[in-house]
């Protein structure tokens, strides 16, 4: 065991790192590895106290995301290479795991996984119950259908990867100061940071959040309420058993998914930790209220076997030695939830130089890469790759404490459910985020949740089966969602799009800040274009629709997803350039509606004297008017890419102005439609979407963006020079767009594409989104292949749930949108539709 005197050492910082667990202390590894000067980490007790001391040490590749893999990746490669680099032993052992499938559900979640595996470099297989057998012996093979295998896999001894981690870390110059209590934090004008401690104030430019389950205590002192919540956690270690001490090899680590709980060797025994229901698991809530009792370190709760019992009994009928095995230790700790299991990592919107790394569920696993990707973020201006989906900003006001405690009690009961494309959890809904809409449409609609908002995926008519009903195929909204895409086709829809992110932009400066902002040129007064914000490499950060409304008052509209995401970007950007604006966040304030159809006209024309023709209106012109004597701005534009407007409006205007809609378009057969119509509609039209074609992995010229970017623009926007150098040296990959010969399955997006080549089919490239064309009556996907193999007619497969079907490039999009439509009869020409 280390000891350490308490001290500050120095008055000053770079980076002040606050908890000294394996995250915490990865992160001051990277950074003084990297070269940065001055990393101070400081650790209240002692390191690895809270939650990683306790940890069982699980060690995976396998992720159900996307690039959390890499995350998962670059972790175990570190652990392999660290005790070499440090001299310090960490206790690691990579016998493989396997995930056990008993049901044929499960098989299908195998394959659905497999195909989003074959893109990535790390090794994983699906694998026979012989194979399983095999590798496990112990098992009774009763129930087993088949395996997912990863070889590469294992699991570490926490406290000792910390201990390397941190003789790394001294190592490249960090200092890691504990016992050390941080007891206040003070933002000065200039964005640096006070850290106030018993010993003394360092003054940092900027502080990083890892404190574990105090993080929740470190965030209120600047008035954040971050959403975590501690859960009990409870393994059981077993005396020897005989027939695991005969063995010749280590055994795999198993994931009895049905039973919800993992199981490994412990020297000559095994190690055994369930995720017990929601019903029955335990938060402990009293911390959330009153903060985490002073002085709790390397404490445990008391253990409860009854609560785990039922696990147990199935695992003993899975692995029949443990019968016979005495439990010799129970642990049962608290690790921290973040609602939906992800942890938050990066900065955090509203605070300056105030970052983030906590809620980790499984933090053994993402310290070394976390480590990394928050410390090329922290020195590069920009994260190495997307991880969207760990963004603190993710959340907002709308998180609250009853929420966070719903969600993660969900959270941890499904940890092993079946992870269905499209899936939807219940848990702590509807939020306080609901739109004007919501009680108007809830009983006639599925609703899908969209950061803390409900909105419409798809209408019931009589005749249809209700309700949520996933599936890796088809399932109960496709045919409905056929319906509403013909009803926006051949009549008119109205869809609420009120979760958008929606932002005013005024101020001397303000066309000089979004000439910087945006690869695109600032639109005039009176319209509206689609525009990019791009990272200095050149990737594409976010993607928003800018109007401008007044001469220097613009309104940019932004995914509900993106919206603190992108407004947190556009601040720093504010701060850093000392731009003179002012940014009002009106998410919540506005509603939206999108009327789109052949007849959208029609429908809007009889609820206001304006004239709405083509002439008068034209597409991408936005302007303010009365719908039925409710002011609306009005932008000529839809996602749909057919003949619509998008309609801001006050929240509280939204039922008389959707009333008034709905009741003008009777005689055209208005009806409502989700936003499954809206995706299959925007993806006939080529229309890309941010998160999928583009994100910060990718380009705008590889992702088919050049109409958007004008690198001739006089302003030097973000990320032009680099884009400048791409175009240069040439692309390496393109986004195509894709026919699918499929059966009853379609793409979602993700899976790995392959190409029939003269030595053998390959993996070349992933698709990006996909979905059934009700107007081609195939399936459709966008995906990214090699140069070489983009070009129109050429023959590529798409794997789905385990199978290669034929795919074939075409020439997009394969609707034209209706402002070409129009322009192409104008000319004399026959569009297609």
């Amino acid at each position: 065991k280390e000891t350490s005197s308490p001290s500050l050492g120095k008055d000053k910082a770079d980076t002040v790192i606050i908890g000294g667990g394996c995250v915490g202390v990865s992160l001051a590894y990277h950074l003084a590895k990297a070269g940065l000067k001055d990393v101070v980490l400081l650790e209240k007790s002692e390191l690895t106290a809270g939650s990683t001391w306790h940890a069982a040490g699980l060690t995976t590749y396998f992720h159900p995301g996307i690039n959390l893999k890499k995350i998962h990746a670059y972790s175990i490669k570190l652990y392999e290479k660290l005790e070499e680099e440090t001299g310090q032993p960490v206790g690691f052992h990579q016998p493989g795991s396997i995930r056990i499938a008993s049901t044929p559900t499960r098989v299908d979640e195998f394959k659905y996984q497999m195909t989003r595996a074959g893109w990535h470099p790390t090794e994983q297989y699906l694998i026979t119950p012989e194979k399983v057998q095999e590798l496990f012996p112990l098992l009774n093979m009763d129930k087993v259908l088949a395996g997912l295998y990863n070889p590469g896999d294992g699991h570490i001894d926490p406290y000792s990867v910390t201990m390397a981690l941190a003789a790394g870390a001294r190592k490249y110059g960090a200092q890691l100061n504990y016992p050390v209590q941080v007891t206040n934090l003070n933002s000065r004008s200039d964005g640096t940071w006070e850290v106030e401690t018993p010993l003394g104030i360092i003054q940092a430019k900027r502080i990083v959040n890892a404190a574990g389950f105090w993080a929740r205590d470190i965030g209120k002192m600047i008035g954040l309420q971050h959403p975590l919540i501690p859960v009990h956690h409870q393994y059981v270690v077993t005396s020897t058993i005989p027939e695991v001490k005969a063995l010749k090899t280590e055994l795999p680590v198993i994931r009895d998914l049905e039973g919800s709980y993992y199981l490994r060797q412990e020297r000559d025994g095994l190690l055994f930790g369930p995720y017990e229901s929601e019903e029955k698991m335990k938060l402990q809530e009293s911390w959330v209220t009153n903060g985490v009792p002073p002085g709790f370190g390397k404490e445990l709760f008391e253990s409860d076997l009854d609560r785990i019992m039922e696990h147990i009994e199935v695992a003993m009928e899975m692995v029949p030695v443990l019968r016979k095995a005495d439990i010799v230790n129970t642990i049962a700790g608290p690790i921290t939830y973040s609602p939906d299991i992800l942890p938050m990592v990066g900065p955090h919107q509203g605070v300056r130089n105030y970052w983030v790394a906590i809620g980790f569920g499984y933090g053994i696993i993402h310290a070394g890469g976390i480590g990394k990707y928050l410390s090329d973020w922290i020195l590069d201006g920009e994260p190495p790759f997307d991880l969207i989906e760990v963004d603190p900003n993710r959340y907002g006001k709308w998180t609250t404490t009853e929420y966070t405690a719903a969600k993660a009690r969900e959270s941890y009961g499904f940890n092993n459910i079946v992870g269905y494309p499209k899936e939807e959890r219940f848990a702590g809904r509807p939020t306080e985020r609901t739109s004007g809409l919501y009680d108007l449409l809830k009983s006639k609609c599925s609703m899908g949740f969209h950061a803390g908002w409900e909105q419409p995926h798809w209408f019931y008519k009589p005749g249809d089966e209700t309700g949520y009903k996933p599936s890796f195929r088809r399932t109960n909204w496709f045919d409905p969602v056929g319906r509403e895409y013909k009803q926006v086709m051949e009549k008119v829809g109205v869809i609420d799009l009120s979760p958008f992110g929606k932002f005013k932009v005024k101020g001397t400066d303000s066309v000089k800040l979004l000439d910087h902002l945006f690869a695109n040129v600032v639109p005039k007064v009176g319209s509206t274009n689609i525009s990019h914000m791009l990272t200095p490499r050149g990737k594409v950060y976010a993607e928003l629709t800018v109007s401008q409304l007044y001469p220097g008052e613009f309104m940019l509209v932004t995914g509900s997803g993106s919206e603190l995401h992108d407004l947190r970007w556009i601040e720093e950007k504010v701060t850093r350039g000392g731009y003179k604006v002012e940014i009002e966040n009106m998410t919540d304030e506005m509603g939206v509606l999108s009327v789109a159809g052949p007849y959208a006209r029609q429908v809007l024309q009889k609820l206001t004297n304006e004239d709405l023709s083509d002439a008068s209106f034209k597409f991408l012109q936005c302007r303010h008017l009365k719908l039925s004597n409710i002011a609306v701005t009005a932008i000529r534009i839809s996602y749909t890419g057919e003949l619509g407007w998008e309609l801001y409006h006050r929240k509280e205007d939204s039922v008389p102005l959707y009333s008034a809609i709905v009741e003008a378009g009777q005689k055209e057969g208005i009806d409502d439609f989700g936003t499954y119509a809206l995706n299959a509609l925007r993806l006939e039209k080529g229309f890309r979407a941010w998160g999928a074609e583009m994100n910060c992995d990718t380009n705008p010229l590889e992702a088919g963006l050049e109409y958007f970017v004008k690198l001739n623009k006089a302003a030097d926007f973000t990320g032009k020079q680099a884009l400048k150098q791409i175009k240069e040296k040439g692309l390496k990959r393109r986004l195509v767009y894709l026919t699918l010969e499929t059966d009853n399955v379609d793409p979602e997006g993700n899976e790995s594409v392959w190409h029939n080549g003269k030595a053998r089919t390959i993996v070349i490239g992933n698709t990006t989104s996909g979905c059934f064309s009700y107007g081609a009556q195939q399936s459709l996907a966008f995906a990214y292949v090699p140069m070489e193999l983009s070009k129109v007619g050429q023959k590529l497969e798409v794997e789905l749930l385990g199978k290669n079907y034929p795919a074939t490039i075409i020439q997009e999009p394969l609707v034209l949108t209706e402002p070409t439509r129009m322009r192409l009869q104008r000319k004399g020409e026959s569009p297609k539709i």
